[in-house]
């Protein structure tokens, strides 16, 4: 989807900056860390991208102490990696990595849909399709991957769980770094677009055990492709 990006980003501080704006006066390093997560899950910070300290701390408005520990806290989710007399930087997955994000994908969505369900989550799903569609319209395939990450927040916010909610966030920022390698993302996002229409559907009718067989269909097409990229 995106070639690694170069150390100078031109668009790397308005994109820090719009984050640093949505952080709450005082956030500490759990905050910053999720605003430059959310970067990484919507496709903004890119494998390959350097975090500059000074220029990223500046930008969003926050200390440097509190930006190195947001820092640590990526770095062991595997977000970010830190290279010695370098500097910080956005990581690549590996195909073990894609392996295990979809190894740990099925256990969280699968559990969602055959427990109990969450009405608000339901209108999320349904709204994140429509997100899609409209990306799709517009011909922004960034969009549509960004609005397919919503879609399957929304399937594990079934559950009700918010460690769980937790879990799926995490991941799906790794994710989007996986993505890296799709140099064509119409048609590999295009029609799973579709695809969660079909399970939306399925949910809202009640009927769990088609949700389920689509999605696992899904998650295997979805990984198989992953995986062919990276080799």
């Amino acid at each position: 989807m995106h070639s690694p990006a170069p150390d100078g980003d031109a668009r790397l501080p308005e994109r820090l900056s719009s984050a640093g704006r949505a952080l709450v006066a005082g956030g500490g390093a759990d905050r910053v860390a999720e605003a430059l997560r959310d970067l990484v899950a919507d496709g903004a910070l890119v494998p390959g991208t350097r975090l500059p300290e000074d220029a990223t701390s500046a930008s969003l408005g926050v200390s440097r102490n509190t930006l190195r520990e947001a820092f640590r806290l990526l770095v062991r989710e595997g977000l970010l990696r830190h290279e010695l007399h370098r500097g910080v930087f956005v990581r690549s997955l590996t195909a073990a990595d894609v392996i295990d994000v979809y190894r740990f994908r099925r256990v969280l969505e699968f559990a969602a849909i055959d427990g109990p369900h969450e009405p608000s989550a339901l209108q999320r799903a349904r709204e994140a399709v429509e997100e899609g569609r409209t990306s799709r319209r517009a011909g922004d395939w960034e969009g549509v991957g960004t609005a397919n990450n919503h879609f399957h927040s929304a399937v594990v916010a079934l559950a009700g769980s918010p460690r769980m909610d937790d879990s799926m966030r995490h991941l799906l920022a790794e994710l989007r770094l996986a993505f890296v390698v799709v140099t064509d993302p119409r048609p590999f996002h295009e029609p799973y677009l579709e695809d969660n229409g079909r399970i939306a559907d399925h949910l809202e009718a009640g009927e769990r055990g088609r949700a389920g067989r689509l999605l696992a269909a899904y998650l295997d097409r979805a990984e198989g492709q992953l995986l062919a990229a990276h080799r």
